[in-house]
């Protein structure tokens, strides 16, 4: 069976669509199976780093409370030396 020749080439383009769409889904392919290990390589390492970000937290915590401990330090030493100096007037 012969094809008119607009038909024919029809098909062939449709053929080299069909092959381009492949390569294309192939890239695609290669393109999510290195996000996928790269995503993978990521949690390995945040799990890695997991126990130290826990450090860093409850060091953040014991800084916050010794900071609050400074101040009321700072307040009672100037409240003391108010009343020494009144003492000292007398």
């Amino acid at each position: 069976v012969r094809l008119p020749k607009s038909t024919s080439e029809d098909y062939k383009l449709l053929e080299n669509m069909n092959k381009l769409t492949s390569l294309k889904y192939l890239e695609m392919k290669d393109i999510a199976i290195n996000i996928s290990r790269n995503l993978k390589d990521l949690n390995q390492k945040y799990a890695a780093l997991q126990p130290y970000l826990e450090q860093i937290n409850l060091i953040e915590e014991q800084v916050a409370a010794l900071e609050q401990a400074a101040y009321k330090l700072d307040a009672y030493s100037k409240k003391l030396e108010a009343k020494y100096k009144k003492l000292e007037k007398r």
